[in-house]
C-alpha cells in the first residue's frame, strides 16, 4: 500500500473508532439510567411493605368463631338514643346511650375479665381511632369535648375486632358542643379513662397529626355528608405482640357505597409504610402476614374505579400508626 493511501486509511479508522465510542457509552449510560430508574421505583416501598402477603384467617380466630356457635351469623342492629342527631349540648360532657336489637343469635357486648376480650361496640369520635364499649348497661361518657361540631360513629364488633357488616349495624350522629368550657390543655377522655382525642386536637385545629390519631387535628365534622359514600377505618390499630402479630387484620365499614367486586363502582385502596398501593374489591376483612418489628403506617382510602379519592369531610383517607413486637 502506498504511503498516502495508508495514511488516509489510518485516519478513517481512527475517525470511525472515535464515532463508535460515544455511541457505545451512550447505550451503556441509557442502560444504567433505566436500571437506576427501575431500582428507584422498586425502592418506593419499604422492604416490610414488599414482603407482606394476604393469608387466610388465623387458626386462633377460626377456633374462636367455632366456639361462638351462631353468633357470627347474627345481624345486630344499633340505635342511638343519646346524643340525638343534630343535638346542641351545652356541656363538655357528652353522654352516650345505645340500644342493641336485631337477630342477635346470642351476641351480646361483654368483656371476659379472664381474657380481656369480648363482643363490643366500636365508638369513633370524629375521625379518631375507635374505643371499645363493652357493656351497654354501663354508662359511657365523653368528657372534655371541645366546642364545635362533631360526629360519632358506632358499629358492633367481634372479640378480635372484626366488624359486623349487616344493614342497620352502623349508626352515625352529628352533634354540636356550645359553651362547653372544655379544658384545651387536656384530651377528650371517656369516663372509664380511654383517650378519645388529644389536647392538641382541642387546642389547635391545624395541629400536626400523628398517624396513630391520638394527636390528630380536630375534624371538620360539618363537612361530612351522611348520604355520600363513606369509609370508616377500624383496624389495624395500636400494638400487636407475639402470635397476634403473625397476621394482622385490615377491617373497615362502608356506607352508601358498594365495591367493584360486589357489583359496585368503588374500591378500597390500602398501602403500608408508603409502599405500593393495593386494592380491596370485596367488602370483607383481609389478613396480612410478613410484618417486621417496629412501627408501621397503614393508610386506607375509598376511591372510584379511576383511582380518584372520593372525598367526604376528609374521612375517606385515613392513616394510622401501629407497633409490631414479635
Amino acid at each position: 500500500m502506498k504511503p498516502m493511501k495508508f495514511f488516509i486509511f489510518v485516519i478513517a479508522v481512527a475517525v470511525l473508532s472515535a464515532c463508535d465510542v460515544p455511541q457505545t457509552n451512550t447505550n451503556a449510560n441509557l442502560s444504567n439510567a433505566n436500571t437506576a430508574s427501575a431500582n428507584a421505583t422498586n425502592t418506593n416501598a419499604s422492604p416490610e411493605a414488599r414482603n407482606l402477603s394476604e393469608v387466610p384467617r388465623p387458626q386462633k380466630v377460626a377456633e374462636m368463631m367455632f366456639a361462638r356457635g351462631e353468633q357470627d351469623a347474627a345481624t345486630p342492629a344499633l340505635k342511638v338514643l343519646e346524643p340525638k342527631d343534630g343535638a346542641t349540648i351545652n356541656s363538655s360532657t357528652v353522654k352516650l346511650k345505645l340500644e342493641l336489637g336485631g337477630d342477635l343469635k346470642g351476641y351480646k357486648p361483654m368483656k371476659d375479665m379472664t381474657t380481656g376480650m369480648g363482643n363490643h361496640i366500636h365508638v369513633i369520635l370524629d375521625n379518631q381511632p375507635y374505643e371499645a364499649y363493652y357493656n351497654l348497661d354501663q354508662e359511657f361518657e365523653l368528657k372534655n369535648v371541645a366546642d364545635g361540631e362533631h360526629t360519632l360513629r358506632f358499629f358492633p364488633s367481634r372479640p378480635w375486632h372484626e366488624s359486623y357488616k349487616n344493614e342497620r349495624a352502623f349508626q352515625m350522629v352529628k352533634f354540636t358542643v356550645k359553651n362547653g368550657a372544655a379544658n384545651s390543655n387536656q384530651p377528650t377522655m371517656t369516663n372509664s379513662g380511654q383517650q378519645m382525642s388529644s389536647a392538641s386536637a382541642n387546642t389547635n385545629a391545624n395541629a400536626t397529626a400523628t398517624p396513630e390519631g391520638k394527636d390528630m387535628q380536630a375534624s371538620t365534622a360539618g363537612a361530612v355528608d351522611f348520604k355520600r359514600p363513606l369509609l370508616t377505618y377500624s383496624r389495624p390499630k395500636g400494638e400487636y405482640k407475639g402470635a397476634d402479630a403473625d397476621a394482622i387484620m385490615i377491617d373497615f365499614w362502608l356506607s352508601n357505597a358498594k365495591l367493584a367486586g360486589d357489583g359496585g363502582e368503588y374500591r378500597v385502596r390500602y398501602s403500608v409504610d408508603g409502599g405500593e398501593a393495593k386494592y380491596i374489591d370485596n367488602w370483607k376483612s383481609i389478613w396480612l402476614s410478613g410484618w417486621t418489628n417496629g412501627k408501621h403506617t397503614v393508610k386506607l382510602e375509598l376511591v372510584d374505579k379511576g383511582g380518584n379519592l372520593v372525598d367526604n369531610g376528609g374521612y375517606n383517607s385515613t392513616m394510622r400508626e401501629i407497633t409490631v413486637t414479635k
